[in-house]
C-alpha cells in the first residue's frame, strides 16, 4: 500500500501539471487563472494589452505558490514526521520550504516592480514602448492594438498558450507569461520547420504544423516563433505584409488535398511500373498541360471479373498530379479516413479504379 506522502505528491503533480498547461477539462470546469480572476482582469475583446499584462503577472505569481502548496500539502499529508518544523527536518525538507518560500517571494517583488506607474514597468509595456513616438508613451502604442484587436478581420490561431493573432498592423504571439509583439512593417517572415502530426483515432490524416520566424529590425525586439496549421497558412499570407521566406525548402500542404496529395504519390511508388509500347509517345497530360502524361490505369487489385475495380482501356493521359487530385475529388470529403480504401472513376471512360490499379510510365 502506498504512503500518504506518495499518494499526495503524484496526486499534486498531476494537478500541478494540469494547471500550468492547462488542458481542456480544466478550461470547461473553469480551473484557470484566466477565469478565477476575471473580474480583476478585465475584457481581453475591450482592453487587450492591459487584460495580458495583469494576466501574465497574475498568472507567473500563481504558478510561484505551487511549490508552497506543495509543502502545506505534505505538512498535512503526514503530520506525524513534522515537516513544519524545521529545526528537526533533514537538509532535503529545508531546501524545499526554502524553496516553496523564496519563489513567491522573488515572483510577488517582480509583480509589484511592474504594477509600479500603472505597469509601466512590465516587460509588455517596455516592449510597446519602443514602438511609441518621442511625444506618446506605451500607452498610446497599447490603445492602437486594444482597437485593431476588436476588429473582426484580425487573424487568431492556437492554443491559449500559444496564440498567434495578426491584425492590419501587428504581429502578436500570446504565451503564458507574456505577449510577444512585432510591427508588420519592421519584420521578416521566415519559414524554419514543419511537422507531420498525426491527429486521434477518429481522423488518421496527418496534420502539417508550420514553424514560422517573426524577426523585426528594431534591435529592441526579440525575434519569436509562431506556429500553426498548414490550412491556415493561405489566410495568413492574405493578411501580413510582408513576403514569407520559405529558409526550409518545404512543401506546405494547405489543405487535405494536398495532405493526400502525398500520400497518394507514395502509394504509386509502391504500384511498379507500365512499360510504354516502343511505338506509343506521351502527350501532354489533359488536366494542367504543364507536363507529359505517366499514369495508366491497370487492374491490379483482383482478378480481372472480380471486386468492384475495372480494366481501364484509355491510353496516358493524366500526371501523377492531376490524378491523384482527381482521386481525391471523388472521396467522402466528411471522411478522409476512408479514401485510402475506396474507389474513384477513370477521369475519361468512367472505369473504376483503386489506388492499387494506378501505375506509373516508364
Amino acid at each position: 500500500m502506498e504512503s500518504p506522502e506518495v499518494t499526495f505528491t503524484l496526486a499534486y503533480l498531476v494537478f500541478a501539471v494540469c494547471f500550468v498547461f492547462t488542458p481542456n477539462e480544466f478550461q470547461s470546469m473553469g480551473l484557470t487563472v484566466q477565469n478565477l480572476l476575471s473580474g480583476w482582469l478585465g475584457s481581453e475583446d475591450m482592453f487587450f494589452i492591459h487584460y495580458h499584462i495583469r494576466r501574465s503577472t497574475a498568472t507567473m505569481l500563481a504558478h510561484s505558490f505551487i511549490p508552497l502548496g506543495y509543502y502545506i500539502g505534505m505538512c498535512k499529508a503526514a503530520p506525524e514526521r513534522e515537516l513544519y518544523n524545521l529545526y528537526t527536518a533533514s537538509a532535503s525538507v529545508k531546501v524545499l520550504a526554502f524553496f516553496a518560500i523564496i519563489v513567491p517571494t522573488i515572483a510577488s517583488i517582480f509583480a509589484f516592480y511592474w504594477s509600479r506607474k500603472l505597469w509601466s514597468h512590465h516587460p509588455i509595456a517596455k516592449t510597446l514602448a519602443h514602438y511609441s513616438l518621442p511625444q506618446s508613451s506605451w500607452r498610446a502604442v497599447a490603445s492602437s492594438i486594444n482597437t485593431e484587436f476588436r476588429r473582426i478581420d484580425k487573424f487568431a490561431t492556437g492554443a491559449p498558450g500559444a496564440r498567434v493573432i495578426v491584425t492590419d498592423t501587428w504581429v502578436m504571439k500570446v504565451t503564458t507569461y507574456t505577449v510577444h509583439v512585432a510591427q508588420q512593417q519592421d519584420i521578416h517572415l521566415t519559414v524554419i520547420d514543419t511537422r507531420l502530426h498525426e491527429l486521434p483515432l477518429e481522423n488518421s490524416t496527418p496534420t502539417q504544423f508550420i514553424t514560422i520566424t517573426v524577426a523585426s529590425v528594431n534591435p529592441n525586439i526579440s525575434a519569436f516563433n509562431i506556429r500553426l496549421n498548414s490550412s491556415e497558412y493561405g489566410e495568413l499570407k492574405e493578411k501580413v505584409r510582408a513576403p514569407i521566406r520559405n529558409a526550409a525548402n518545404v512543401v506546405i500542404h494547405q489543405t487535405l488535398s494536398d495532405l493526400f496529395l502525398e500520400t497518394f504519390r507514395s502509394e504509386i511508388e509502391k504500384n511498379g511500373f507500365y512499360h510504354l509500347p516502343s511505338e506509343q509517345e506521351l502527350e501532354p497530360c489533359i488536366g494542367c498541360m504543364q507536363t507529359n502524361a505517366n499514369i495508366k490505369l491497370m487492374k491490379r487489385c483482383n482478378a480481372f471479373n472480380e471486386g468492384e475495380c475495372q480494366q481501364c482501356y484509355c491510353r496516358p493521359m493524366w500526371c501523377l498530379t492531376c490524378m491523384g487530385k482527381w482521386f481525391a475529388s471523388r472521396q467522402d470529403q466528411i471522411h478522409p479516413e476512408t479514401w485510402l480504401s475506396s474507389c474513384a472513376p477513370c477521369p475519361t471512360c468512367r472505369a473504376k479504379f483503386c489506388i492499387v490499379d494506378v501505375c506509373r510510365t516508364q
